[in-house]
């Protein structure tokens, strides 16, 4: 039944989509209608705090729910790596909600990387998954600083906000290790019991925290683990 509710959420919105898309306004619908995912796959979420004008976040990963989520919430787009964009479904998925794909490997491309990304956040909000995969509920795995590199010079009126991703039944949802994709999203789809989510928008890193992206990374990473009490 929730398979059958993403088509026709799909099917409503995909005309919606076009048109804004040809008036130059494709952020429109993408945000809202990636929450209406997540709240047909059983997600009910609860915000605490705001997420700021123009922010980076940074975010906890532990479910392909999490994408849905933050941008229903904060009408967020993302910072993905360069890989995904070879995937001809999933990139054209990704540009619906303007995802810049970037590639941390090589190096002459960096400042270019950092225009992109100022630029993106100049209209919009953009998050970015510090842990580079998702992690199993557990714990946090390490903020790669590497991530980023491309955000290291931002400009001073850009926040950088970490956010804290707090699923209430963490274990049952999670997608960690071997499990194919597939797999869990039939599980996920298939739950009876709601998922219960906490985004927690934390305040953003100030002073020292801004030094370089590997004071970035570690604060980030320290006020998350703070916030799920790890």
């Amino acid at each position: 039944m929730r398979a059958a509710g993403w088509l026709l959420l799909f099917a409503i919105i995909i005309i919606p989509h076009l048109l804004c898309t040809l008036l130059g306004r494709r952020d429109l619908v993408p945000p809202p209608f990636l929450g209406g995912l997540a709240r047909i796959s059983g997600v009910r979420v609860r915000i605490v705090g705001k997420p700021a004008q123009r922010a980076l976040l940074l975010a906890n990963h532990q479910s392909w729910l999490d994408i849905l989520t933050l941008a229903g919430a904060s009408r967020t787009a993302f910072v993905a790596q360069s890989g995904l964009s070879t995937h001809p479904v999933l990139a054209w998925l990704c540009l619906q909600n303007a995802t810049l794909f970037i590639s941390r490997d090589q190096r002459a491309t960096v400042a270019e990387q950092v225009a992109q990304v100022t630029d993106r956040l100049g209209k919009r909000r953009l998050t970015i998954f510090p842990e580079s995969t998702t992690n199993d509920g557990t714990g946090l795995l390490p903020f790669r600083s590497s991530l980023l590199s491309a955000v290291e010079r931002l400009p001073a009126d850009i926040p950088v906000q970490p956010v804290a991703l707090d699923y209430e039944d963490t274990p049952a949802m999670v997608w960690f290790g071997d499990e194919p994709g597939l797999d869990n999203f039939k599980r996920i789809l298939a739950r009876t019991k709601p998922i219960l989510l906490t985004i927690r928008f934390l305040d953003p890193l100030t002073g020292d925290e801004m030094t370089n992206r590997k004071t970035m990374a570690a604060a980030a990473q320290a006020k998350i683990e703070a916030a799920l009490r790890f």
